[in-house]
């Protein structure tokens, strides 16, 4: 029987989706464990799920280094110590230098609230509300140079009503989040995900522009 993947996941926050992960990891229900959760975030509450959960943690702040280059440097050799299969970015807030991902190409997952290649960077409810969108959702997608512009692998979709704020939104999206997250992780660590010349791939198909969820 083939090794468990080895997942390495970066957070600046609370940790919904990285415990979304840990249960599935849990469970069985994705073929691979987390060996390291790194923050550049001393204060997040994600810390101390891994923490309870008796995964490693680090707190690499970026307050502590001159330059961008010179941080993604650091977090990259720390990433290489764990030798991770899988690199998850579960709401790490820090847009990656073309350096970093050119080193960890392939390996980079992300997730992003909204139906990518609508709405990159911050503040996407607020600006599906304003712009009276019908629908809004989150993508899965791997890391490339270009931000919030990587291969789509999945989407979902959720509507936008009339009275919607931004709270009641961001919640129904998360809700999605925690469910295709470790699906697309899952796909991952079977083999089944793969990204070749810019191109997701899934099952040896390449996917359309909006992910595996297309209708």
């Amino acid at each position: 029987m083939a090794d468990k993947k080895n997942i390495c996941v970066l957070i600046s926050g609370t940790g919904t989706n990285l415990q979304a992960l840990m249960d599935a990891c849990d469970a069985g229900r994705i073929d691979g464990s987390i060996s390291a959760v790194i923050s550049n975030n001393a204060d997040a509450f994600g810390l101390e799920r891994a923490r309870n959960a008796g995964i490693k943690t680090h707190c690499l702040s970026h307050k502590d280094f001159a330059s961008r280059d010179d941080y993604d440097l650091a977090l990259g050799d720390l990433l290489a110590q764990y030798d991770a299969d899988c690199i998850v970015l579960a709401g790490f807030m820090r847009i990656l230098t073309p350096e970093f991902v050119a080193r960890f190409s392939g390996k980079l997952l992300n997730i992003h609230p909204s139906l990518l290649p609508k709405y990159r960077g911050l503040h996407t409810h607020q600006r599906a509300i304003e712009n009276k969108d019908t629908e809004h959702g989150v993508s899965v997608h791997y890391v490339t140079p270009e931000l919030d512009g990587g291969p789509v692998i999945v989407q979902s979709r959720v509507p936008v009503f009339d009275d919607d704020t931004v709270e009641d939104l961001a919640e129904r999206v998360s809700e999605q989040e925690l469910r295709i997250y470790p699906l697309v992780v899952k796909w991952f660590c079977e083999g089944r995900l793969a990204m070749k010349e810019n191109k997701a791939v899934f099952d040896n198909e390449i996917l359309p522009e909006t992910g595996y969820a297309s209708d």
